[in-house]
């Protein structure tokens, strides 16, 4: 249920932080993703790709808010917080969400490819033990996929046949 928010939802402004996050990795020479972890509306963690910087496979910027989120409140379970995310998290991502605890997950652009949503709403993820999560998807959606798109056509030109059949058969067009 991918829907663009009104520009009143509550979650705008922190998409758009997140945003910012996504565009100081692409200053970086990272793939533009930002994400963010709240809890009460308080910022608890930031983070920025940084997959080539660090060169860890595992520095995804959902995973980098994550651990800061952890290290400011000194606690890897943050329940009841929000993780806000320019990209729909790929399923590392999600298993790092679901092992702190993480209440609700907020995306932008979805990842028809990589993304662990579809696993989610299948339910083939129901035997890990979760109480509940929220996702709400598609806040700041044009923008997040634009930011994507247009590094991703600089850097390696339009892309291939199967990842757009992919996209269309994951969108249902």
């Amino acid at each position: 249920m991918s829907q663009e928010l009104d520009p009143h939802s509550p979650w705008l402004p922190w998409m758009r932080r997140a945003l910012a996050c996504a565009e100081q990795a692409e200053r970086e020479g990272e793939v533009p993703v930002g994400a963010l972890v709240l809890r009460d509306g308080e910022l608890l963690g930031e983070g920025s790709n940084r997959i080539e910087l660090l060169g860890d496979p595992t520095g995804h910027a959902e995973i980098v808010a994550l651990r800061r989120a952890a290290a400011r409140v000194r606690n890897h379970r943050l329940g009841g917080a929000t993780l806000v995310t320019t990209l729909e998290p790929c399923l590392m991502c999600f298993g790092a969400i679901l092992e702190s605890r993480i209440a609700v997950v907020v995306c932008g652009a979805s990842d028809p490819l990589r993304g662990a949503l579809p696993l989610w709403k299948s339910g083939a993820l129901s035997r890990y033990p979760v109480r509940e999560l929220l996702v709400v998807e598609g806040v700041a959606e044009s923008e997040c996929t634009a930011q994507l798109k247009r590094w991703f056509a600089a850097r390696r030109g339009p892309p291939p046949f199967e990842a757009v059949d992919a996209m269309k058969t994951r969108r249902g067009a």
